[in-house]
C-alpha cells in the first residue's frame, strides 16, 4: 500500500460521505490511470431507482466514456468498501488491473448492506436458487451466437 493508494482511498470515502449527504448510499469509488483520477462514482440506487447504480458501476461507466473504451486495462479502482458480487463481475468484465478498498463487506453488513446471501446464491446451481430460474429449450436458441461467430468485422470482448 503506497501513500498514493491511501490518498485515493480517502477520496473514495469522501465521495461516499458526500453521497449520503446528497441522498445516495454510503459508497464511493474512483478510477485512476497513470496516477490521475479519470472518473468517480457514488451510490445512486435510491436517487435513480436503479439497483445497479452502485458506486463502482457508475465509476466504470464514467471511465469507459472518458477513455472511449469498453476495457479499463491499466486502471485501478479505489472503493470506499469491498465491492459486492455484481460490482466484482463488472470489474472483471472491464478488465481493471487492480482493486483497492477500505471498508470490508462485514463493515457494510453492520450498516445494513449485507450481500453475503447473494454470494451464497450465486455459488449454487441455478436450479437451487431462491429466485426461480428456468432453462427452456427453444429452437434457434444459438442463432445469435452463430451470427456473432460468422460476423467478420466484430469487436471481440
Amino acid at each position: 500500500m503506497s501513500d498514493l493508494d491511501t490518498t485515493f482511498l480517502k477520496k473514495s470515502i469522501e465521495i461516499a460521505t458526500l453521497s449520503v449527504n446528497q441522498g445516495g448510499g454510503p459508497f464511493g469509488a474512483i478510477i485512476v490511470k497513470d496516477d490521475t483520477i479519470i472518473s468517480t462514482g457514488n451510490n445512486q440506487v435510491t436517487i435513480n431507482n436503479d439497483p445497479t447504480a452502485h458506486a463502482e458501476i457508475i465509476a466504470i461507466r464514467n471511465a469507459c466514456q472518458t477513455l472511449a473504451s469498453f476495457t479499463l486495462e491499466g486502471c485501478i479502482l479505489y472503493s470506499s468498501c469491498e465491492p459486492c458480487p455484481m460490482c466484482m463481475s463488472a470489474i472483471y468484465w472491464s478488465r481493471l488491473d487492480r482493486v483497492v478498498f477500505a471498508a470490508t463487506e462485514k463493515d457494510a453488513a453492520k450498516a445494513g448492506f449485507d450481500d453475503a446471501n447473494i454470494a451464497r446464491e450465486l455459488a449454487l446451481p441455478y436450479t437451487s436458487r431462491s429466485i426461480k430460474v428456468e432453462h427452456v429449450k427453444c429452437e434457434g436458441h444459438d442463432a445469435c451466437f452463430t451470427a456473432w461467430q460468422n460476423k467478420p468485422d466484430k469487436t471481440s470482448y
